[in-house]
């Protein structure tokens, strides 16, 4: 692990030690996964537009789920 210098407002940072003191953990830890939820955020984000894209660009065809009605239906419970 690396260590790395952070400049944060004084609002995010007492925010932040607040956080950290009721999940009883650092600083640090807390940090890392803020910033691992942020970046699979990201990874979503983009995976979700290219899906989009890959729709826009080639959208459902009326018959692309033909067949696969019956299994739509949930049935009583």
């Amino acid at each position: 692990m690396r260590t790395v210098q952070l400049t944060l407002d004084e609002d995010l940072l007492e925010a932040v030690d607040a956080a950290v003191k009721r999940s009883g953990t650092t600083r640090s830890e807390f940090t890392r996964k803020a910033l691992r939820a942020a970046l699979e955020d990201l990874l979503e984000q983009a995976l979700e537009k290219k899906h989009r894209e890959g729709y826009r660009k080639k959208p459902v065809g009326p018959r692309e789920f033909k067949g696969w009605e019956s299994e739509q239906v949930w049935g009583e419970a």
